[in-house]
Order: structure tokens, then C-alpha cells, then sequence
């Protein structure tokens, strides 16, 4: 095999950037593309010449539009902050394995085989007003009136918890099994209580990992649409932002004012993004990735 040169670029080199190019091209095609065309879009409104701000004015000086916004963050943000804080303990009990660990893991990310519309009518049949749920508490007389649980905000909370949980809870145990134990075995050596152990030295060590996490489960809350329209109040508790884009876009059929819409709802993920990244950086860290379960 002839050796390369200084400067030359290698096999392997060429090899990563032929691999690269077709994820460059379907990442400008599919993601890069559609976003600058939806700003431009929303710079032209229908009924104005040229570009305008009009569209993000008519949005924020409208309270029935811009409460959406809040609507959102008020799903997204309790959501996130569950989901990750059991699935992080769940991933941190078992770290080092478990007895079933397989049956339960597979139990635990069952629903990512489900649909969202098998889901929410699962969610309605068993927690609706004569779903299994109601009828046993009301069969044991733990109630006389049946618990309003699906179309509201609990209904949109629990589909959320259930698609989302599976994806949060496998990233996090792979990333916390690959943390080196004995990092955590010369902590309890050196006198280091369980909770020491975990707020000292195992947190920090995940901080990475709980920021992507933290991160997905964000942007995937925030962009909640199915599971608020067929498990809330689409027309008012959970009139999330996501919902007011389809409406300006298939019912009043006004692209411009959705795509508007839309481009503000991607500035307020990023934003919340920043402030993860930001807090995430505040921690202390350590380069620690080891050789997983022993």
C-alpha cells in the first residue's frame, strides 16, 4: 500500500467525504431549503407589495394567535421536565443491569410501536369518562363521578409522556451504562454516600447526555399537533401554536401568515435550545466514557 504523502488527502479521508455528501445534499434539500423558503414566504404577505413584516405584526398584536405561544411552553416545558426526570432515574437504577432487564425495557419502550391515533385511542379507552380506568374506581366506589382525563390538558400530557418517554429513557441508559464504574466505585471507596455519589460525581458525568435529551424532548413537545387536537381542546386549552399554523394554512388557506407562524414557532425552540446549551455549560463536566456494564 503506497503511503500518503503530506498534505495528501487519504482513503480514508476520501471515504468520510463521499459518506458525507449525500447527508450534506438531503440536509439542504429537505431541511435548509424549506426553512429559507418558508421565511420568504412569510416576508410576502398576500395582500401586501413586496416584503413586509406584516404577517409577525398581525401574529403578536393578536392575542386569540400570540397566546398560542404560551399555550405551547405551558405543554412542553412540564412534559419535558417529567419525562427526562424519570427517565433518568429509571436509566440511573439501571446502569449496572438489573434482574428482566430485558423484559422491562421492552415493556418500557412498547409504546414506540404504537401510532399516535392507536395511542390516543388507547389513552381514550382506558382513561375516558367510560374508559377501564373511571369504571374501576367507580365499581369500587373510590368515586362517584367519573375523572375528566382525556380532552384537556391531562389528556395531551399523558399522549405526550407515552410517545416520548421509550425515545428519552434508551438514549439516556446508553449513555449512563457507558459512563466508567469505576469512577463511581473509587467515590463510594473514598466514603462517598449514594447521594454524594449521584449529585457530585454520576451528575456532572451526564449532563451531556441530559441535555440531548432534554433537548429532543423539547423540540418534539413543542411541536405538539395530533395529540392536542384529538386528546385536548384544540379550539381552546390546547390551542398550541402548531394548530394555528394548520389553521391559517388549510383552513384559511393563507400561506404567507403560516409560514410567519411556523418561522416564529422555530425562533422560540431554538431560543429554548440556547438556554439548555447555556444551562448545560454551567455544570461541571469530565471527559469520563468508559467500558460500560460490568
Amino acid at each position: 500500500m503506497r503511503r500518503t504523502r503530506a498534505g495528501e488527502p487519504s482513503e480514508l479521508d476520501l471515504m468520510a467525504t463521499a459518506c458525507l455528501v449525500p447527508s450534506l445534499l438531503y440536509v439542504l434539500v429537505m431541511f435548509v431549503y424549506p426553512f429559507l423558503y418558508g421565511i420568504y414566504m412569510s416576508l410576502r404577505p398576500a395582500k401586501v407589495a413586496g416584503f413586509s413584516l406584516a404577517n409577525y405584526l398581525t401574529f403578536f398584536g393578536d392575542e386569540w394567535q400570540y397566546r398560542t405561544v404560551w399555550i405551547t411552553f405551558n405543554i412542553a416545558v412540564p412534559n419535558t421536565v417529567v419525562v427526562v426526570s424519570v427517565a433518568l432515574l429509571l436509566a440511573y437504577g439501571m446502569r449496572r443491569g438489573i434482574w428482566l432487564e430485558r423484559t422491562v425495557t421492552t415493556i418500557l419502550v412498547l409504546p414506540i410501536s404504537l401510532g399516535v391515533i392507536l395511542l390516543a385511542e388507547g389513552i381514550i379507552g382506558f382513561y375516558g369518562a367510560r374508559g377501564w380506568f373511571n369504571q374501576l374506581l367507580l365499581g369500587l366506589g373510590l368515586l362517584n363521578e367519573p375523572l375528566v382525563l382525556t380532552h384537556n390538558y391531562i389528556g395531551v400530557m399523558l399522549s405526550l409522556f407515552m410517545q416520548q418517554f421509550p425515545f428519552c429513557f434508551l438514549m439516556l441508559l446508553g449513555y449512563i451504562s457507558g459512563i466508567d464504574p469505576s469512577i463511581e466505585n473509587s467515590a463510594r471507596t473514598l466514603g462517598a454516600g449514594p447521594w454524594t455519589v449521584f449529585y457530585k460525581v454520576m451528575l456532572p458525568l451526564m449532563a451531556p447526555g441530559i441535555a440531548i435529551a432534554f433537548a429532543l424532548v423539547f423540540v418534539m413537545s413543542f411541536g405538539v399537533f395530533p395529540s392536542a387536537i384529538l386528546l385536548g381542546q384544540p379550539a381552546g386549552a390546547t390551542r398550541t401554536i402548531a394548530i394555528a399554523a394548520y389553521q391559517q394554512a388549510f383552513e384559511s388557506y393563507d400561506m404567507s401568515y403560516a409560514s410567519a407562524i411556523a418561522v416564529i414557532m422555530g425562533v422560540f425552540q431554538m431560543a429554548g435550545l440556547v438556554i439548555i446549551v447555556l444551562l448545560r455549560r454551567r455544570m461541571v463536566m469530565a471527559a469520563t466514557m468508559g467500558v460500560g456494564k460490568r
